[in-house]
């Protein structure tokens, strides 16, 4: 009975060694997912942008318009060029309100943002402005850039 004992490794395989359980952990499949979702999200990361893209009028003190980033904000936009866009979709200034319109029929806010260019010509913005009040906007907000303070001692 002492020679069994001896021989066996015990348990139900006797005289078979069992396998080292592994201890460390593999990063390797980690990285690779990690990589994959970082190409992802800069690719896609450009797309999220709301509307067209247009170089505000920048200001000392912009009143933050949180409003403007939800899914369902009406904003529109005028290009330096003189080209106005109801969130993406190009249109002419006079066919503004009733698309505008339609899109306020069944809110209880009627609110609308306005993304100007800053080169954009004054009138172009003033007819775009009327038209969504023609259309029943209630408040308007005017979307701005937060001029970036310069430093005491910074070159100028």
């Amino acid at each position: 009975m002492a020679m069994n004992m001896a021989g066996s490794s015990g348990g139900r395989g006797r005289g078979r060694r069992r396998a080292a359980v592994m201890a460390e952990i593999n990063v390797t499949p980690m990285v690779d997912v990690m990589l994959v979702l970082l190409i992802i999200f800069m690719v896609i990361t450009p797309m999220l942008t709301h509307g067209v893209s247009v170089n505000m009028v920048k200001t000392r003190n912009p009143i933050p318009m949180q409003a403007a980033d939800k899914s369902d904000a009406v904003l529109i936009a005028v290009t330096r060029d003189g080209n106005v866009f109801l969130n993406n979709t190009k249109l002419r200034a006079e066919d503004l309100a009733p698309k505008v319109k339609d899109m306020l029929t069944n809110r209880l806010d009627k609110e609308c943002f306005l993304r100007a260019d800053q080169r954009a010509k004054y009138q172009i913005v003033l007819d775009v402005v009327q038209n969504l009040q023609s259309a029943g906007v209630d408040q308007l907000g005017l979307l701005t850039e937060q001029v970036e303070a310069k430093r005491p001692g910074a070159a100028k």
